[in-house]
């Protein structure tokens, strides 16, 4: 099982990988938000997979940990968008 789990850890990584070529050549900056999104997302997946492969409890902290950089990139690229200072 573990090896099953490692094998989906990797399968996660790839398609982050592809979402890395959506964030440097997005062709718009709502691409690209949402590709660093997958970006976090598949990280964490990654993370709690490989964690749960190998019994270790400290890749579920790093994950927590990307979760939250994840949160404050998405909200500062929203920010740093033309119109994205609207809500004050």
């Amino acid at each position: 099982m573990p090896d099953l789990l490692l094998v989906a850890a990797g399968l996660v990584l790839a398609s982050v990988v592809a979402g890395l070529a959506r964030v440097l050549r997005g062709p718009g900056l709502v691409d690209r938000i949402m590709a660093a999104q997958l970006l976090g997302t598949g990280g964490i997946a990654a993370l709690l997979l490989a964690g749960v492969a190998t019994a270790t409890p400290a890749f579920v902290d790093a994950a927590l940990v990307l979760a939250l950089l994840a949160a404050f990139a998405t909200i500062a690229m929203a920010r740093a968008a033309p119109g994205g200072d609207d809500a004050r």
